[in-house]
């Protein structure tokens, strides 16, 4: 059995002292921000991502639609690269998101949407990047280099970041109380237990992951990172989506990740938790109030996206013992590069 995965482990505890640097690098490129905003008051936000960034750009979908009422869409590339295109983006927010900033589809995205008169925005771990120079307004992620290929303390700075900007842009007082306090937060989210899901996923052939609201980007990251570090079938679902079709997969050997958000959108999980149980589903929970059989450990409620992003630490707690028990190196998953460069 491979040993456990040095380089994830030891980035996966530094993210709390990476979102706690956010709070004074990020302040200045923040406040530029909402001034511009101000300034152009777009009515739509596109959003252009791959990989774990692509969930944090559905992260940023639920943020900027929940607090301010905004639409977000997401680019589709290719629509640039391969059919070079522009879009009618005038005066509208476009945020790339990337850890390297190096993908050439990012890159041509941004281009043609600052051609095209949109303010281009980046949350991007490397300030010197190409995806960078592309963009108008550059907000690095402050996490330091990362050499694990899955990506993990980037993903938390990402939804960390967006939520500083909804926070600072919407004016919502619980949005900065939860940035001030998140990066205690996820100190204490990293010290969990999730020891209990190691067996039923150990042995699993295929995983399906379950959110909504606030965690249904975690799902989707948590589905990517079983794939590419436990060499897990993964797939994840909206609660709602599952039940129109996908819930026709479950039995004893299929587990259900559950993450429930501590919102509104959590309404009806308690009761899709227990039809899962009552078809013999193997049903795992994390998230919620209700105290269950199933249940994971997490931190009991505070502000429900930063509660999702704590549910997120302490699944990558289990991560890494969790390939190594698959016989997988998550430090270096097969096929995969750290930079991975599409167009």
């Amino acid at each position: 059995m491979p040993s456990i995965a040095a380089n994830m482990g030891e980035e996966v505890r530094e993210s709390p002292a990476v979102v706690r640097r956010q709070e004074a690098l990020l302040a200045e490129p923040i406040a530029a921000l909402v001034k511009r905003i101000g300034a152009c008051r777009p009515r739509l936000v596109m959003t252009c991502a791959r990989g774990s960034s692509t969930h944090a750009a559905k992260f940023a979908k639920h943020l900027f639609e929940r607090y301010l009422g905004i639409p977000v869409a997401a680019a589709a590339p290719n629509i640039a690269t391969q059919y070079h295109r522009s879009l009618d983006l005038d005066g509208q927010l476009f945020l790339s998101i990337s850890q390297s900033g190096r993908s050439d589809d990012l890159v041509e995205t941004a281009s043609m949407a600052r051609r095209a008169g949109a303010l281009t925005v980046c949350l991007v771990n490397d300030p010197t990047s190409p995806l960078a120079r592309a963009s108008e307004l550059v907000l690095p992620l402050c996490a330091g280099p990362e050499l694990s290929v899955a990506a993990t303390k980037s993903f938390v700075a990402s939804l960390a970041a967006l939520m500083r900007i909804v926070a600072a842009w919407s004016g919502d007082p619980l949005l900065h109380e939860a940035c001030v306090s998140l990066p205690d937060r996820l100190a204490a989210a990293s010290l969990l237990d999730w020891s209990a899901a190691l067996a039923p996923l150990a042995q699993a052939n295929s995983v399906v992951t379950i959110g909504r609201g606030p965690t249904f980007a975690i799902a989707y990251e948590a589905a990517l990172k079983l794939k590419e570090t436990c060499e897990l079938h993964a797939e994840a679902f909206s609660a709602a989506e599952f039940r129109h079709g996908p819930i026709a997969l479950v039995s004893a050997a299929y587990p259900v990740l559950v993450f429930q958000p501590n919102d509104e959108a959590g309404s009806g999980f308690s009761e899709l938790a227990a039809d899962l149980q009552r078809i013999g589903g193997c049903v795992l929970v994390a998230g919620g109030a209700a105290q269950r059989s199933n249940q994971l450990p997490a931190l009991a409620p505070q502000q429900p996206e930063a509660d999702a992003i704590c549910l997120i630490q302490s699944f990558y707690g289990l991560l890494a013992t969790l390939a190594a028990c698959r016989g997988t190196d998550a430090d270096q998953p097969r096929h995969l590069q750290k930079v991975t460069r599409t167009r």
